[in-house]
């Protein structure tokens, strides 16, 4: 029935065109560290502002095979960890600049979608939230409360008549057991891995050369030590896990996420007539854990839940790697949600791990001295953050003082301490 080890994403895509290895050493201006959103779009950005830049991406696996390719495909204006500790220390002002550029990112990556002729499967059709018991509902009133106080918000907040009300009028999602819910219209489905291999297309057009299967070793100041030799670059960019991997100091900096997916086979038309969810919507339960899922062109329900990785039955091994209990639970959860899904069979289940840091924020900045930028622990909230990284490390990389660089998340220390990801690095390798 189910392939662990690969998304649905991946077999709806087809198998990947094969790129060549790093050849040896090499030099360019600009060497990047992963072919998923963040290196991708970091790519993009510099080459369209410059395109005589000789830019190079390594990858260790394949374009798109990590968390780019394994989500549920939510893109929202989310920001990753939500803006309270960023309130805390930068103010409403500013937070509510950066809610800005989130939601201006969401339409920014469909633009770029449109004008690259990237088929990814995008529908926008914003983001529906449910909460099914007392605790969900609490917490999904007190968020809406909390959106409120920013200007601009355009959060509804519907009424469990009003949400049954919503869903018979407009055929959107039918949740059994709805309390209270809220939509917004910031968000849009996609076909994740469509959308990394149609970048990587696209950048490979401008130019950008895309090396797999290579793995790097060591990130150093304008250099990168990999398994298939030496790339020197006036620049370097760390991008996704490779930030805590390369850049982030001491390991309890940081922790391990874990998103396990599944996706049922094409569900008929009564089925559908019970859940409607017509629109393209994404569906998010408002658990601490996050639940959320998306209705497929081809009529699945892809669902998913990303927590730490001891909380909801979720499994503990490497990308791919999916329990029995991991699948159990999921399929709990929407049979739940969605009753007349009982006994559906389920065509695929798969997960990934992804590093956090501890205090839930991402970050993105530049150490000037070094020539090494970084951006990323966007803890499952990355397809709109890698876009907004790659422009502002676009910037950063260029000198620009623009609004993006003024961004709360940008130069962000290292949760637990007051340095860079880059200055904990350095301490760390100076006390070997």
């Amino acid at each position: 029935m189910m392939d662990g080890q690969v998304s649905h994403w991946s077999g709806d895509a087809g198998r990947p065109v094969p790129r060549l290895d790093l050849p040896g050493n090499i030099s360019a201006d600009v060497a990047i560290v992963g072919a998923g959103y963040t290196g991708l779009w970091t790519a993009y950005y510099l080459k369209k502002a410059r395109p005589g830049l000789r830019i190079v991406v390594i990858e260790e696996r394949h374009v798109g095979s990590g968390a780019s390719g394994r989500n549920v495909g939510a893109l929202t204006n989310a920001i990753t960890g939500g803006r309270e500790r960023y309130v805390r220390a930068h103010g409403l002002d500013a937070v509510g600049r950066f809610h800005a550029a989130m939601t201006d990112t969401v339409s920014e990556i469909m633009r770029v979608a449109a004008a690259e002729r990237i088929d990814a499967d995008i529908v926008h059709g914003g983001e529906f939230t449910v909460a099914t018991t007392p605790a969900q509902e609490a917490r999904l009133r007190a968020f809406v409360a909390s959106e409120r106080r920013y200007p601009g918000t355009d959060l509804t907040l519907l009424e469990a008549a009003e949400a049954a009300e919503a869903a018979e009028a407009s055929r959107r999602i039918n949740v059994a057991g709805a309390r209270v819910a809220s939509w917004h219209p910031h968000a849009a489905r996609i076909q994740p891995v469509k959308l990394a291999r149609g970048l990587a297309n696209a950048v490979e057009r401008l130019g950008v050369a895309i090396y797999e299967r290579t793995r790097v070793v060591e990130v150093d100041p304008y250099e990168l030590q990999t398994t298939h030799g030496t790339v020197t670059a006036d620049h370097i960019v760390v991008t996704g896990a490779g930030v805590s991997g390369y850049l982030g100091g001491a390991r309890q900096r940081w922790f391990p996420v874990r998103a396990s997916l599944i996706a049922t086979v094409p569900l008929p038309a009564e089925i559908w007539d019970a859940i409607g969810w017509a629109s393209g919507e994404i569906l998010r339960e408002a658990t601490r854990g996050v639940i959320s899922a998306q209705r497929t062109p081809d009529d699945r329900i892809v669902l998913g839940a990303r927590a730490p990785a001891y909380r909801l039955g979720l499994g503990r091994g490497g990308d791919g790697a999916m329990s029995a209990s991991s699948v159990r639970a999921l399929r709990e959860t929407l049979q739940r949600l969605f009753p007349a899904t009982r006994g559906v069979e389920l065509a695929r289940a798969w997960s990934g791990s992804l590093p956090a840091a501890r205090d839930g924020s991402a970050t993105v900045g530049i150490d000037h001295a070094t020539g090494i930028a970084w951006g990323g622990g966007y803890a499952g909230s990355g397809i709109a953050a890698s876009n907004l990284a790659g422009r502002t490390i676009t910037d950063l990389v260029f000198g620009r003082e623009s609004e993006l660089v003024a961004l709360p998340w940008v130069q962000r220390p290292m949760p637990g301490s007051r340095r860079s990801p880059l200055a904990v690095v350095r301490s760390a390798r100076r006390s070997r």
